[in-house]
């Protein structure tokens, strides 16, 4: 994503449904981990769920390859880096969560992201890790957003093993609007994601909060949800290193 996207992106997130959406998905996960820790948000963007983090109480640092989104998260005070993923600047085993959305799609070597994942995770963390499902999806709207590939479950489970890390819990989300999302990829160029009207933004915000209270999940979505844990005492940690 280039930086006029990225200012774009975060001057709407605040309101738009799909980041919304996302933000209660971070936000019940965190919950779920309980006690707040240190955390880093990896491809954080202009850095909106770095601030979920913080409203969680955890310590949390964004980073971003894109200079651009770097200076926005500063620009909103947090504590932000650029970095490659696969060459995170901090010290192994460093942090007790780590946040990857949509960030592995995006390398041709995802098994670099997932191994430095690992590295900074502290024996026992989480990372809550997220990608575009199905390569049956796959349109416009993926190349202008710099995407290698889209992912089905056992290829998203295969890169977060191969990392030594376990998969906890894997889910589609965003399962009610594949159908239209589908139809509305096969249609047209580009990427999608612009900001709705007030009302198609409300309707929106209404079908894909109803996944919160059905059992959907183990459906076909248009991203795949991974909740992710460095074993204790075990997996390997990688000789990659800082630069």
């Amino acid at each position: 994503m280039d930086a006029v996207a990225i200012e774009r992106a975060a001057g709407c997130e605040d309101r738009h449904w799909w980041h919304r959406e996302r933000r209660a998905v971070i936000a019940r996960e965190l919950r779920r981990l309980g006690e707040p820790g240190r955390a880093i948000d990896i491809g954080a963007g202009g850095g909106g769920n770095t601030r979920v983090l913080l409203d969680h109480g955890w310590q949390a640092v964004a980073v971003d390859c894109c200079e651009a989104a770097v200076e926005i998260a500063r620009r909103r005070g947090l504590e932000a880096y650029r970095s490659d993923p696969r060459f995170l600047p901090v010290a192994t085993a460093e942090y007790d969560f780590v946040l990857a959305l949509n960030v592995l799609e995006h390398a041709e070597d995802d098994q670099a992201v997932a191994d430095e994942i690992a590295r900074v995770l502290r024996p026992d963390g989480r990372a809550l890790i997220a990608v575009p499902a199905d390569p049956a999806l796959w349109s416009t709207h993926d190349l202008s957003l710099g995407r290698v590939r889209r992912y089905t479950r056992e290829a998203l489970a295969d890169v977060v093993h191969g990392a030594g890390l376990l998969v906890e819990r894997m889910w589609s989300w965003n399962v009610l609007l594949r159908p239209v999302v589908s139809r509305r990829r096969r249609d047209s160029v580009g990427c999608d994601l612009g900001t709705p009207s007030p009302v198609l933004n409300g309707a929106l915000s209404a079908v894909i909060r109803l996944e919160r209270y059905l059992p959907v999940a183990s459906f076909p979505g248009v991203t795949l949800m991974a909740g992710v844990r460095r074993p204790r005492g075990g997996g390997h940690v990688t000789g990659r290193r800082p630069r």
